[in-house]
């Protein structure tokens, strides 16, 4: 539980955005920017904050114990189903169970609503933020996703765990891109030199610099988290939603899907976000950094395409091959 008020961290937020750590993503710096400073925005009467966390870490290898470099990366959270509808389904059987025994009103947010959920799941005592970003909880590392439901009742408020990450850096140390940078409150992304980044939100060329330092991931990037000490003994779930779907599929089977496959194989995924062409992109630089002379043959086909970006990366891929 938090309150249903600004938090601190809105300055520092209004800070990142103003040094360019937002990169192209306008949804961060539209006016939702302004939104943003205030839950009340959202729901006028508001008063508290219920906060929830829900576990998403499968059975499956980290991308740090993964070396096939014929296959694809593609980042934990988007294995299995879409998480933005498995949240809301849960929480809005919370928020029906609730209604049984008071009245009230009520609005669920999931990660799309213009809300500083981590800095409120850090107030309510779900974990503290780390300097990759995420939000850690002791016992169950960083492998959640959150959502909330914002009430118009007052509940008295839970503690801030203390941060935990001391004099660690492994996942600073870690990160390719050194997307991780010091910021006004601690460490922050700069979303600019993020791999996530580069693979989900960017529409445009990947800068070249970066392209090389991508490695095999071709939606998201999960380094920061696979490394963390946090995560060494993390929680795991079977459940069926997040259960992989094509786990690590081969990238020369990537490289030929059509835009209508692409669609039907991660149909209620999130890999859907990076769209087509922006996915086809990511696996021409997938394969260039492969070191595999066979992935030339698929490299020249989208190269030869009528898609300009697909086929800039893919003539870079095959420069790297040779």
């Amino acid at each position: 539980m938090a309150r249903a008020e600004p938090v601190a961290e809105r300055a520092w937020f209004h800070q990142w955005v103003a040094r360019g750590f937002a990169a192209e993503m306008q949804y961060l710096t539209d006016r939702r920017a302004q939104i943003r400073s205030d839950p009340r925005n959202l729901l006028a009467s508001a008063r508290s904050i219920i906060c929830v966390g829900k576990l998403y870490n499968s059975p499956a290898p980290h991308s740090t114990a993964f070396t096939d470099r014929e296959r694809a990366w593609i980042s934990r959270y988007a294995w299995g189903d879409d998480y933005h509808d498995v949240v809301r389904h849960g929480l809005e059987r919370l928020d029906e169970c609730l209604r049984q025994n008071a009245g009230y009103e009520s609005k669920i947010c999931v990660d799309t609503a213009p809300l500083l959920e981590r800095s409120y799941a850090r107030l309510a005592g779900l974990g503290w933020i780390g300097k990759n970003t995420c939000l850690i909880n002791q016992q169950s590392g960083s492998w959640f996703f959150l959502g909330e439901l914002l009430v118009s009742l007052s509940i008295d408020p839970d503690e801030p765990p203390p941060d935990l990450c001391g004099t660690c850096t492994r996942c600073i140390d870690a990160c390719p891109t050194a997307a991780i940078v010091p910021g006004s409150l601690g460490y922050t992304v700069d979303s600019g030199r993020c791999i996530s980044y580069f693979t989900i939100e960017l529409r445009g060329a990947v800068p070249e610099p970066e392209r090389a330092l991508s490695g095999s991931h071709v939606f998201g990037c999960d380094i920061c988290q696979d490394v963390c000490p946090w995560n060494r003994r993390a929680a795991v779930t079977d459940e069926p939603p997040f259960r992989p779907r094509h786990f690590a599929p081969p990238l020369e089977r990537l490289a030929a899907i059509t835009e209508d496959e692409f669609r039907t194989m991660f149909r209620g995924t999130p890999v859907t976000r990076a769209r087509y062409a922006g996915f086809l992109r990511n696996v021409a630089v997938a394969m260039g950094n492969s070191g595999e002379v066979r992935f030339r043959t698929p490299l020249e086909k989208l190269a030869a395409g009528p898609d300009a970006l697909v086929a800039e990366h893919a003539a870079w891929a095959l420069d790297q091959l040779r």
